[in-house]
């Protein structure tokens, strides 16, 4: 018998939901949820037992959990053998590994990489809309095609008609941080034309800059290298190869966790090239993850200390990324006490791809949309 999630009203409070999760299948010990970031958390904590399903007395396992009515995580089963998985980094990978969608959900599945199984997707009623994300079949499709730019992978969109004939003097341009899971993975190509034909955003050519390698966690760490090598290499490429603008104003760049560090961090550095900065759960405790220490939270400290920038910024993060809301929250005081041209949004979700898919197109739509749009 088909189980699909069981969402219904909490008892005591209108605002949530209880939702239930059940698992069928063959033989096991227990079964482990991961709802993304809820469980990684007590994971941090030590304590994985809030996440054990509980078996019933027809061989079934379930679990409920009470969550708020606008929440949205992607999440996976992850039936095991023996004891209980632990909570070490390497019990932790094993589980993320082999854990596995759930077989009677009711949304289309989150996509993943290096091998791992796609991830279940549930959003509760009140979660904030996703009109752009899935691929749409009445909307012209651009064409994605891969190039070498400095030595670096760069997948670039084109927007429908691109090349047919006459167009603007020069392409609106989107740069997105971790190109190889936006292009490869979750299809943003899809979305980009879906708010291409809803006139959401103008024609934009978007580079999808490959940063998921070894070289993270120096790429994107506030490199002035890095932001100089897009700066100075990439965009004046795609001008001559692609028409694509060299006007700040309508020059986007957008990452998530590092990258979204190193989004805001380009319009810090370069606003002569990068006049609009889109990040999402962006990890501005960098270079210490103790909160308020001297040595922590470095590029809001220069917002802070500095002359203000030419740029405008679109910020989001969301309520159980424990581990950044508040940085992000510091940083949105700093830039409104600045001045800055900035939109900020607090979605009830994780550090999570189920939510960033979403946030991207309202952040480019904010960012590059028509100013009757984003008001």
């Amino acid at each position: 018998m088909e189980t699909p999630p069981l969402v219904t009203p909490d008892p005591v409070d209108p605002a949530y939901r209880l939702v239930t999760l059940t698992h069928r299948g063959g033989p096991c010990d227990g079964v482990l949820a991961l709802l993304h970031t809820v469980t990684d958390k007590d994971r941090h904590a030590g304590d994985l037992t809030p996440h054990l399903m509980t078996r019933r007395d027809d061989g079934s396992w379930t679990i409920t959990y009470r969550l708020r009515a606008d929440h949205r995580a992607s999440y996976q089963l992850h039936p095991f053998h023996g004891d209980a998985p632990g909570t070490a980094r390497p019990d932790w990978l094993h589980v993320l590994d082999h854990a596995r969608p759930d077989p009677y959900d009711t949304e289309p599945r989150l996509p993943a990489r290096d091998g791992r199984h796609p991830a279940s997707v549930l959003s509760l009623p009140d979660a904030p809309a996703q009109p752009y994300v899935r691929r749409r079949e009445d909307v012209p499709r651009g064409r994605t095609v891969p190039h070498t730019v400095a030595g670096r992978r760069v997948d670039v969109h084109l927007p429908a008609g691109h090349g047919d004939g006459p167009h603007p003097a020069a392409f609106p341009v989107a740069v997105l941080l971790d190109g190889e899971m936006w292009g490869e993975v979750l299809s943003v190509g899809d979305t980009l034309d879906n708010l291409t034909a809803d006139g959401a955003i103008p024609p934009t050519v978007a580079l999808l800059v490959h940063t998921m390698g070894p070289g993270r966690p120096d790429d994107l760490s506030c490199n002035p290298a890095f932001v100089d090598l897009l700066a100075d290499r990439l965009l004046p490429w795609a001008a001559q190869e692609f028409g694509a603008t060299t006007d700040p104003a309508r020059t986007v760049i957008a990452g998530q966790s590092a990258g979204g560090l190193t989004a805001v961090y380009a319009a810090y550095r370069r606003p002569e090239r990068f006049g609009n900065a889109l990040s999402q759960s962006g990890s501005f405790w960098w270079p210490d993850e103790t909160e308020f220490d001297e040595g922590s939270e470095w590029l809001t400290r220069r917002f802070a200390a500095e002359e203000r920038r030419a740029a405008r910024f679109y910020v989001e993060v969301g309520l159980q990324e424990w581990m950044l809301l508040t940085q992000n929250r510091h940083l949105r005081d700093v830039l409104v006490a600045r001045g800055y041209d900035l939109a900020y949004r607090e979605f009830n979700g994780g550090h999570d791809y189920a939510c960033w898919r979403g946030g991207l197109a309202d952040g480019l739509a904010h960012l590059l949309g028509s100013p009757e749009r984003t008001k």
